[in-house]
């Protein structure tokens, strides 16, 4: 069964529509990030947390220096039965588990986690779940929108700001090597119209919501207002000390 093309949580390059352009765009900041995480990765083993339909472990798979063996999670069994059989090899595999309560004993020289954490309702348990996966002197790449997104994608639980980000990381023995920055102008008129698929999973009333929700009203004021009609991401990467 193949994912769902046309919900904002899973993009599946190979059904990405010629006139979803917000998708294409979208898909080039994932990749983006996947091939920022594979340059800092470490040899070893490789974990790709949150990994959806698979595509972004491939890529760390193939590029990644001296990786022996990646392993994608997802929640969704579907989507990882899609995984297994678009890019799963020998060396690459793909599993079922939630990532809050992912275990693998053997732990792994780089853990990525690409647009997880606004999701999860305790963004903290998640962050020590993949400080705590990663080996000694391991690499952790993980990513964020740090202009508001729960606003527009009901999917999303949290807003985070770069500082915000960056502090819940602060209590671990994390030492930041890299960081890469991305903005995405969104086009407003086509997001109000709803006129690609994917943008029609977005929140719906978002006038009403606001009503209800004056503080996220708020943070997107300031952000329009600081940075335009741009969405923004930071993606950090880690080494363990």
């Amino acid at each position: 069964m193949c994912p769902d093309a046309s919900s904002l949580e899973r993009l599946v390059p190979d059904l990405i529509s010629p006139t979803d352009a917000t998708g294409r765009e979208t898909l080039l900041l994932h990749v983006e990030r996947y091939e920022f995480a594979a340059r800092h990765a470490r040899p070893g083993r490789l974990l790709d947390l949150a990994c959806g339909v698979g595509y972004g472990t491939h890529l760390l798979a193939d590029q990644a220096r001296g990786v022996l063996e990646a392993v994608g999670v997802d929640v969704s069994a579907d989507t990882v039965c899609y995984a297994s059989q678009r890019y799963g090899r020998p060396g690459l595999e793909f599993r079922v588990s939630d990532a809050l309560t992912f275990e693998d004993a053997s732990g792994f020289d780089t853990v990525v986690s690409l647009e997880t954490i606004e999701h999860v309702e305790r963004p903290a348990d998640l962050i020590d779940r993949l400080v705590k996966a990663l080996r000694p002197k391991g690499i952790l790449v993980a990513s964020v929108p740090t202009t508001p997104s729960a606003d527009v994608n009901p999917h999303h639980l949290h807003d985070f700001t770069e500082s915000a980000f960056r502090r819940m990381f602060a209590a671990y023995p994390l030492t930041e090597i890299d960081c890469l920055r991305q903005v995405q102008p969104y086009p407003l008129i086509r997001t109000i119209r709803r006129t690609e698929a994917r943008m029609r999973d977005f929140r719906p009333h978002l006038l009403s919501y606001y009503v209800g929700h004056p503080a996220a009203a708020m943070r997107r004021l300031v952000a329009t207002l600081r940075y335009g009609l741009t969405n923004r991401y930071l993606t950090v990467a880690w080494k363990r000390d």
